[in-house]
């Protein structure tokens, strides 16, 4: 079946999958308003609608599967599917605040070839919801990858646990064997009465056997665990799936706490269900008594086709005391001009203390229809007073005079005022089914704005008051139509601003990369009555001037539109020269689009791990830099936190798998956020930039259904097709630089007290390895900080012990190790400590088990690390010696060793 055929085919399939944090809603135990979507980029069929009957089987087996493996708590009652405004109309129901970035599901092709592993973006701490989970075509439609991951129902049930409740796999590809504090070699799972064969998979095994290297205790490469496929055991969903025998998460009394997964790593060795039992779906949610009342979920389609907009605009004098009116045009103008996508509608209206529509809308259909709307944009403020209301309701007449009625259309709402009055058209606003984005400026915008975008899923920013910057064009230009077609959509390349002194220059130099090059903007503003000297020079040296920008000298706007494809891979260098004795911010902000339809461009997407925090509870910055759906790394990130009052607060982003970071080189750069200068609402903008990158090309990413490599069934050893070589490593594909800046939607901070400030312990060391090396353990980790993740540490505290439950449960009456000559290094540092434990001096002892914390200068401790293992040696142990053939099932030799 071919790419087109296996989209259509996956269509009502899409009816297995569910979401989470965005759209998905617990009522009565049941989960509506899933959100599935199709990208954007995948081809119609005329196969659209595949059968039925068999798609609600799916559904069926999903949402029963779910109701029996959570005790008859939750099942799935409804789902919706957003089709791609590119295919054909067929009279689809017209979403209202449904998107393609809001899906909880994707239907998408992997960006790296061959990759079907369902998994979930999963990148927060444990108990923590994930993004989204990523479905291809081919998974949804093939039937011979249900011997590989399960049932389709079982494999989404697998990752629904992933994306809902934060619970992570029970299994680990790098460490697939480990050995017990008794000496006994075992598989890396949940539970551990699941039972099976070793057998050699690769030509590396010594005469076909499996082979144990005696310094570790494990089986080396080329060993695979084949299970049963006839099983007693009942655990776990979140290792095994595929077995039917398997119906239950493992619990208190059969979780493996001695397996080194990620489940035990990231969630303090408690099972997946006491997580999931923990999670606020569960929380007064007794189970169902009647479960005959459970129907089949229902499911529907939508489909979004015009975009429709209208700017709502606060003229009054209230928003940042008047000033605010130069950057609005400007910001508002860049929007039209260079942002919002062909072929949308766009009207305007403005407000003060009543509303007036400056137009109707009209379609961006050329260059000359943009211009035509950034002439309709506020040229001088208006009254003293701001009525939101008055705004909102004209912006839903505009709409309505295009389409009748409001599912799916968006207003801009840009607004500083103090308007206290909002709650009067409250309830009409987020009834209606318009997408309200808000821009509050300033601290004096009412608190309640943002919740116009909470109630309609909408974007809501924040822009202080140094408006003699950058930040509000840097917010217009993230207002994109989600509907995830990155080929029409501008990527913000470059967005520089700052004080330049009388006669002196802001000169900086920008990469515009290989996925970019089209529809590319130099855009430069400034203060003062007369422009600044402009220099732009290209990658082969050919010099633009003053003289090629078209200038607004009423609005302080200087553009250049680069003809064709903009050249790439190679630095671009501009110098604004400030010809005035005083000084005056200068900016200079570049946006391009992508130059091929057919390969998606670097994106940046920002996020916070809360909306709204009370101090002094600490926050994660995270920034998420991709080509597809591979992860970028090597960036350089900075994350600038600014908030309503004080200086911006700038961090470094790590992707190191430590501190903040989880996962290690999988693109989501991420940093601790927990000094705030006061109360109130922040921003954060995002500058990434590379000078040479690594594309990791690799299906072995965040969670994701395990690969069976096959079965022993009846006696008989049957495999299942090897895995694609493409991603059997981790390949890398190494690219040019670039640049990009990104916004995130605004937070909100409280109860940070006026007088000092709290003190915070040094972060968690969630990276600890140990290894024996001349009868030394060794150990290496990354070094934390003096608080959280930033400073030095003052010092460690290492334990060991025979037993890892005594140090997860007595930490403090375990052997002490002598760190006197160890001193930390700055947060973010590999440390590397060796030391020899009496046990294995006398030779009482062959495993031993490490765990550590980071102390700070005032006596705070971390919290514990992760424990790690070191074996000294280990005696010959039962080896196995089935090897595998060429064949899809071989019968197996008596001496085959089950794994017990």
């Amino acid at each position: 079946m071919d790419g087109g055929a296996a989209a259509g085919a996956a269509l009502l399939l899409l009816a297995l999958v569910a979401a989470g944090e965005a759209a998905a809603v617990l009522r009565d135990g049941g989960y509506e308003g899933l959100l599935a979507a199709v990208h954007p980029w995948l081809p119609e069929d005329v196969n659209l609608f595949f059968p039925l009957l068999i798609c609600q089987d799916m559904i069926t087996e999903a949402s029963l599967y779910l109701f029996n493996a959570t005790r008859g708590r939750v099942y799935f009652r409804s789902m919706k599917i957003l089709i791609p405004p590119t295919w054909k109309d067929k009279s689809y129901e017209k979403p209202k605040h449904e998107t393609y970035e809001k899906a909880d599901v994707i239907v998408a092709d992997p960006y790296w070839k061959y990759g079907d592993d369902p998994y979930t973006l999963q990148h927060e701490e444990c108990g923590t919801m994930g993004k989204y989970i990523h479905f291809t075509p081919n998974f949804l439609v093939n039937g011979y990858l249900t011997d590989i991951y399960g049932s389709r129902g079982r494999a989404f049930v697998h990752e629904w646990a992933h994306l809902r409740w934060g619970v992570f796999d029970e299994y680990d590809t790098d460490r697939p064997f480990y050995v017990t504090e008794k000496n006994q070699g075992k598989v890396t799972r949940c539970s551990s009465d699941l039972t099976g064969i070793y057998v050699c998979e690769k030509n590396s095994c010594t005469d076909g056997s499996c082979v144990i290297n005696k310094l570790s205790g494990l089986f080396k490469e080329g060993c695979a665990f084949i299970p049963e496929r006839n099983q007693t055991a009942v655990s776990s969903i979140m290792y095994m799936q595929s077995l039917s025998s398997v119906a239950e998460f493992c619990n208190e009394h059969n979780h493996n706490r001695e397996a080194p997964n990620l489940q035990n790593r990231m969630c303090d060795y408690r099972s997946t269900w006491e997580v999931i039992k923990n999670s606020t779906d569960f929380e007064n949610n007794p189970p169902l008594t009647n479960s005959s009342l459970i129907t089949p979920p229902s499911f529907l389609l939508l489909q979004k086709r015009d975009r429709v907009i209208c700017l709502v605009l606060d003229v009054s004098n209230t928003i940042a005391g008047g000033s605010c009116i130069n950057r609005l045009h400007q910001a508002a103008e860049l929007y039209l001009l260079q942002i919002v996508e062909e072929n949308s509608y766009v009207g305007i209206v403005t407000f003060s203390d009543r509303g007036e529509i400056k137009t109707h809308v009209l379609q961006i259909v050329s260059d000359d229809a943009r211009k035509q709307l950034a002439s309709y944009l506020p040229t001088a403020p208006g009254g003293d007073r701001a009525n939101v209301c008055a705004g909102l309701q004209l912006a839903h007449e505009v709409i309505r005079k295009k389409q009748g009625n409001l599912n799916g259309s968006e207003i801009i709402l840009v607004t500083g005022g103090q308007d206290n009055s909002t709650s009067r058209c409250f309830s009409e606003m987020i009834n209606s089914g318009s997408i309200i984005h808000t821009i509050t400026v300033g601290s004096s915008a009412a608190k309640e704005i943002e919740h116009f975008s909470k109630e309609t899923g909408g974007l809501k920013y924040f822009v202080p008051e140094r408006l003699d910057f950058s930040d509000l064009l840097d917010v217009f230009t993230d207002i994109l139509s989600g509907s995830g077609d990155t080929f029409n959509q501008s990527v913000q390349i470059e967005s520089a601003s700052e004080s330049i002194g009388g006669y002196k220059q802001l000169r900086r130099a920008v990469t515009i990369d290989s996925t970019m090059g089209r529809e590319t903007f130099f855009v430069a503003t400034w203060q003062a009555a007369e422009p600044p000297e402009i220099n732009l020079v290209d990658p082969n040296g050919k010099s633009y001037t003053s003289k090629d920008f078209v200038f607004d000298l009423v609005f302080h706007v200087a553009r250049l539109q680069i003809p064709g494809i903009a050249e790439v891979q190679l630095m671009w260098t501009y110098t604004l020269t400030n010809v005035h004795l005083a000084p005056q911010v200068l900016t200079m902000t570049v946006t391009s689009q992508a130059a091929n339809s057919t390969i998606p461009p670097v994106a940046v997407k920002t996020s916070m791990s809360k909306d709204i925090n009370y101090y002094p509870s600490a926050m994660v910055v995270y920034v998420q830099v991709s080509h597809g759906f591979s992860p970028v790394l090597g960036a350089s990130v900075t994350a600038v936190i600014s908030p309503e009052n004080g200086d911006p607060i700038s961090l470094e982003l790590l992707d190191n798998g430590a501190g903040s970071d989880i996962v290690k080189n999988d693109g989501i750069y991420s940093k601790y956020l927990f000094s705030f200068p006061g109360n109130g609402r922040y921003s954060l903008k995002a500058h990434v930039q590379a000078n040479r990158t690594i594309v990791r090309q690799t299906a072995k990413l965040w969670s994701h259904a395990m690969y069976i490599p096959g079965y022993v069934e009846n006696g008989k050893l049957k495999m299942n097709p090897s895995r694609p070589p493409a991603i059997k490593s981790d390949i890398q594909v190494r690219r040019g630089g670039f640049h990009r800046t990104a916004v995130e939607e605004s937070f909100i901070i409280s109860a940070v007290p006026m007088g000092p400030h709290a003190v915070f312990p040094p972060c968690e060391i969630i990276d600890l390895v140990a290894r024996i090396g001349d009868d030394k353990v060794i150990l290496s980790w990354t070094a934390p900080g003096n608080d959280f993740d930033k400073g030095r540490a003052a010092s460690y505290e290492i334990r060991i012990s025979e037993s890892p439950l005594e140090l997860r449960g007595s930490f403090y009456k375990t052997g002490l190790v002598n760190t006197s000559t160890l001193s930390p290094q700055r947060a973010g540092c590999k440390e590397i400590f060796a030391f020899k434990p009496e046990a294995f001096t006398t030779g009482n002892i062959t495993i031993i088990y490490v765990a550590m914390c980071a102390v700070d200068d005032v006596f705070l401790h971390s919290e514990l690390s992760n424990i790690a293992q070191a074996v000294k040696f280990v005696p010959p142990m039962v080896t196995t010696v089935c090897l595998v053939k060429k064949k899809k099932k071989k019968t197996l030799s008596e001496n085959a060793a089950k794994l017990l």
